[in-house]
């Protein structure tokens, strides 16, 4: 089928509907929901036979929706309409919750439904919730939807206006979600950070200043007057309620163009007099030992390393290969393996180019200790989505295990045409043959981990109960216990010889990072107007080529090109 992705950004949900569909066959592009004229433009260059809207902010054109059959991808289960879904369901604590399939038809949520699917909530904040089961029922929910489609002599089934599903809810507001600290539990003030997590974020205050919080841990073992900031760890803050605390790992101040940043940094004169309380709920990086099985944990906000979180991770690595283990896990956290370098503390750095520069010699460190260890194996272990540096720093270990519903976006080049580092020249090569190599890089697209695995980035793709850690050990010491493992390390340790002699690690890091310092302080300024606009949130002003492919073909077809 010709397919048309309308949305209002190419989020992880568009991104994996793009991926699955085109896995499958479909012709797919993608239009940005820009302006009215831009979607009837892009509908009459591609002529979809199905437009999939995942992610909107207003309604479809009436004349677009009469005239081809959309689909519009609800967040809820049938019969909830409204456009705050997500946001309600985790500030109410509901058991479960759905996503619902439905088709436009002038009137917000309310058209015939093709196809649903339900999951049972977890504690967890809304972007997560989204990432992941909202992700995951809609993939299976629109597939479901286009096979009944292409079937024929199915009909949507309409909801009636007296069905007792039906619940017409307006926007989740600030005055829905205000906390009270002195009288809000843990539970009530963890409900409403996460409800509003991602976007927009819960307005409170913090040292007399306006801020918006994001990033809530329950804060284990610590207490204090409700409302008072208690303790610091790892970048966030701790502040009591009535019943305990909770950890507020980001905040972004209310003042036009102010960043998400961590909360510690953001008061950082303030944090320096609180006392430090690390283990208690708010854990970056974590090491756990199974026999001779070692796990390096890490997770950090929406996948993002800082400088000094690459130096933390680096040490906790040394540390970790100090230990009598023959295999190390290195398993990235739910949401994101990682996404490279942090762009969020770049752009408040005084310097940006000297603080990327710091960021990405920071990075690179830590992918040449993995590189370059041979006495155990490494493997990496995807859980989340990754992008950028994330999946090359990933390719550093022997082995990258991967989760069946992730995305990986192995490029750089939307941040401005920036070269990238991580020893991905190195890396990738090897890996995925030249030829690949130059067009993963180029082609600026989404990846499955099926195109991922053919392309030998992924050795194995895992899937549900074999993602958990006690499976994860389970495989580890069945690899640690094979007989092979000794001639396994001992040819390891061989090629890394043979890969230094012909070109030494250095060498692939002095070309890359040569590159890499025009893009940071060179003429062009791509890379920091790039910076700026993505960490800024500006619109986009047309769909990128790369996805709009109906508007390339149109480009190579006019008279005029």
């Amino acid at each position: 089928m010709r397919i048309l992705l309308l949305s209002h950004s190419f989020n992880s949900l568009t991104q994996r509907l793009h991926v699955e569909l085109r896995e499958r066959g479909h012709d797919v592009v993608v239009e940005l929901d820009i302006h009215a004229d831009v979607t009837r433009e892009s509908v009459a260059l591609h002529r979809p036979d199905l437009v999939i809207a995942p992610f909107l902010k207003r309604a479809i054109p009436d004349d677009v929706w009469r005239s081809v059959r959309c689909l519009v991808v609800h967040p809820g289960p049938p019969g909830d309409r409204g456009p705050a879904a997500l946001d309600w369901a985790v500030l109410k604590g509901v058991a479960e919750w759905g996503v619902t399939v439905l088709q436009a038809d002038g009137e917000f949520d309310a058209g015939p439904v093709w196809a649903s699917r339900s999951f049972p909530m977890r504690r967890a904040a809304k972007s997560s919730i989204y990432r992941n089961e909202v992700t995951s029922c809609a993939v299976a929910a629109v597939l479901e939807a286009i096979d009944a489609i292409e079937a024929g002599g199915v009909t949507p089934q309409p909801m009636d206006a007296g069905d007792p599903r039906i619940r017409v809810r307006g926007p989740c507001l600030q005055a829905d979600r205000t906390i009270d600290w002195q009288h809000d539990t843990t539970a009530t003030v963890l409900r409403k950070i996460e409800s509003a997590d991602g976007v927009p974020g819960l307005v409170d205050s913090l040292f007399f200043q306006d801020v918006r919080l994001f990033d809530a841990h329950d804060a284990h073992g610590i207490s204090g007057v409700p409302g008072t900031v208690i303790a610091q760890c790892e970048g966030a803050l701790a502040r009591a309620t009535v019943d305990g605390a909770v950890w507020i790992g980001h905040v972004r101040r209310l003042a036009p163009r102010d960043l998400k940043l961590p909360a510690a940094k953001v008061f950082a004169a303030e944090a320096g007099h609180l006392p430090h309380r690390p283990g208690c709920g708010y854990v970056p990086i974590r090491y756990r030992e199974h026999g001779e099985v070692g796990e390096l944990a890490f997770s950090f906000y929406n996948g993002a390393m800082a400088t000094g979180d690459c130096e933390a991770l680096l040490k906790a690595y040394r540390a970790a290969l100090a230990r009598p283990t023959r295999v190390l896990f290195l398993t990235g956290g739910r949401d994101y393996w990682s996404n490279g370098i942090h762009l969020a503390e770049i752009e408040a750095a005084d310097s940006a180019a000297d603080e990327s520069w710091r960021n990405i010699n920071a990075i690179d460190d830590l992918a040449r200790a993995i590189i370059e260890t041979t006495d155990r194996l490494v493997i990496s272990v995807i859980r989340g989505n990754a992008g950028a540096g994330g999946v090359f720093l990933s390719l550093a270990a022997d082995e990258v295990w991967a989760g069946d519903q992730i995305i990986l976006n192995p490029h750089y080049k939307d941040m401005g045409n920036l070269y990238g580092s991580e020893y991905w020249t190195y890396l990738l090569p090897r890996r995925a043959g030249a030829a690949n190599a130059t067009r993963i890089t180029q082609c600026r697209l989404p990846m499955g981990v099926t195109e991922a695995h053919r392309l030998g980035i992924i050795d194995r793709v895992l899937s549900g109960a074999e993602l958990e850690t006690a499976n994860l050990v389970k495989r580890g010491a069945a690899m640690a216990a094979d007989e092979g493992l000794v001639a396994r390390l001992a040819d390891k340790q061989r090629r890394r010889d043979a890969d230094e002699a012909e070109k030494p690690l250095q060498a692939y890091r002095d070309e890359e990072l040569r590159r890499m310092r025009l893009n940071f302080y060179g003429f062009d300024p791509s890379y920091h107007v790039a910076r700026f606009n993505f960490i800024h949130k500006v619109q986009k002003s047309r769909t990128p080529l790369t996805i709009a492919n109906h508007r390339s073909r149109a480009r190579l077809t006019s008279p005029l090109a």
